[in-house]
């Protein structure tokens, strides 16, 4: 597979995992953004071991860990968005984190939680 296949898939992926959310720079503009196509959204995100949910809450697990609820709030509204959890699991997935990531990092994800599924439920894009 060539490079711009590689970017081709990983930027189909990059779109099925963000609904089409979250704009991607053109091929070529950041080569960090490059990277992150050819490598983790064409090679990693599409394998087959894991579905695209289960990728989505081990990814939600750490980024909560590490406490940046702005990307976790990107994550809760794609998977929204795509059906792949409601809204009551969002919140049930702060309360069980809470337990291993910590109730400070936890109480930081609430509010974003409670924000984006209001977003989603009116229809609102991101913030």
């Amino acid at each position: 597979m060539t490079d711009d296949d590689r970017w081709q898939r990983g930027l189909a992926k990059f779109n099925e995992v963000y609904g089409g959310d979250l704009p991607a720079p053109t091929k070529g503009t950041l080569a960090f953004f490059d990277l992150m196509l050819e490598q983790l959204f064409a090679e990693v995100w599409t394998r087959s071991e894991l579905s695209q949910r289960d990728r989505r809450l081990v990814t939600m697990g750490v980024i909560a860990a590490l406490g940046e609820a702005d990307t976790f709030g990107i994550q809760v509204r794609a998977g929204l968005k795509n059906g792949e959890f409601t809204p009551a699991q969002a919140r049930e997935m702060v309360v069980h984190l809470a337990h291993y990531a910590g109730y400070p990092r936890a109480a930081g994800l609430l509010g974003k939680v409670e924000q984006i599924i209001a977003e989603v439920q009116r229809g609102a894009g991101p913030a």
